[in-house]
């Protein structure tokens, strides 16, 4: 069940979740990223392995990391994409619950405003997809961060890809407004965990690397206000990186499909505990006081798992 509402201090949008699992302080899902081809690059066998642990964890939603729509997005709010990549592919039991999305930059080549439609909604209600908003799951929140537009790339070297920057100008205005939102929302959030979500890494060895712009602007803020984790797609691949300067742990699930076989950077390799450059995807379970992370490939094998303790705060 999902309820609406707006956050008093900020301009995100604000969805309550209800977990699953009875109010025992438990939450538990899935992260993908970088994924809708129709099915295609092994699309299908990761959503059934997906449909598998998901239903394995009783997962309650599942959290998409953006480049949804390959290569440029939707053409609209009635392109046949969006039931093909998305409807049509995600068919198991478990997958049925809410998605929550972010966008990519391949999703801002096409029509960014349909992504972000309330029409897809009704075409599939598990869809939700905003450029950014929070969602609070009882012992989590989650504060998903529109990151493409902080990249310079994208504005100044647009490799002849069109971008639907519609919203976002005046860039700087757009960018530092949500900087503001964002640090307002983690500051003031009483969650025990801490999550961020967004489509660009701020810490990886894969393709890209890291994302400077990020590095600079939005990890401050993190470091700040006790964000536990920071999860991302782009570069595809599994990953996890410990920051060497706060206890956040940098998670990429960018491999929901076409994965790039030995593209590997590594020009800053500080803090890596895994990487995997195949197809697959990330688990998430929280309880009040542990946390477990775990990887899978393509075929529904574990790769790597992380567990992190947290100690409650005794009551005054």
């Amino acid at each position: 069940m999902l309820l609406v509402s707006r956050t008093a201090e900020a301009e995100l949008e604000r969805f309550e979740h209800s977990t699953r699992n009875g109010g025992d302080g438990s939450v538990s899902f899935i992260v993908v990223g970088d994924w809708g081809r129709r099915g295609a690059f092994n699309q299908s066998l990761v959503a059934f392995q997906m449909g598998r642990i998901g239903e394995t964890l009783d997962i309650d939603f599942v959290v998409s990391t953006g480049d949804n729509f390959y290569d440029n997005g939707l053409t609209g709010e009635n392109d046949t994409a969006f039931e093909d990549s998305f409807t049509n592919v995600y068919t198991a039991r478990s997958l049925q619950n809410q998605w929550y999305s972010v966008l990519g930059n391949h999703d801002y080549r096409g029509d960014a405003e349909a992504q972000v439609s309330p029409l897809l909604r009704k075409i599939d209600t598990r869809w939700l997809c905003l450029r950014s908003f929070i969602v609070n799951a009882e012992i989590v929140e989650l504060f998903f961060v529109d990151t493409t537009p902080f990249v310079d790339m994208y504005f100044t070297n647009t490799e002849n890809h069109t971008y639907d920057w519609r919203v976002v100008t005046p860039r700087e205005v757009y960018t530092e407004n949500l900087l503001k939102d964002i640090e307002t929302a983690v500051k003031e959030s009483t969650a025990i965990w801490k999550i961020v979500v967004g489509h660009h890494a701020i810490r990886s060895i894969g393709h890209h690397g890291d994302t400077e712009e990020l590095v600079q602007r939005l990890l401050p803020i993190l470091q700040a206000n006790g964000v536990d984790f920071y999860m991302n797609g782009h570069d595809h691949c599994l990953e996890h990186i410990s920051d060497t300067k706060s206890p956040i742990q940098f998670l990429t699930s960018g491999a929901g499909s076409k994965a790039w076989r030995g593209d590997v950077k590594g020009l800053n390799r500080e803090g890596l505990k895994f990487f995997y450059d195949g197809q697959g995807f990330m688990s998430v379970q929280l309880t009040q006081t542990e946390s477990a992370i775990v990887f899978y490939d393509v075929s529904g094998n574990v790769l790597h798992k992380w567990d992190v303790s947290k100690q409650l705060h005794p009551a005054i």
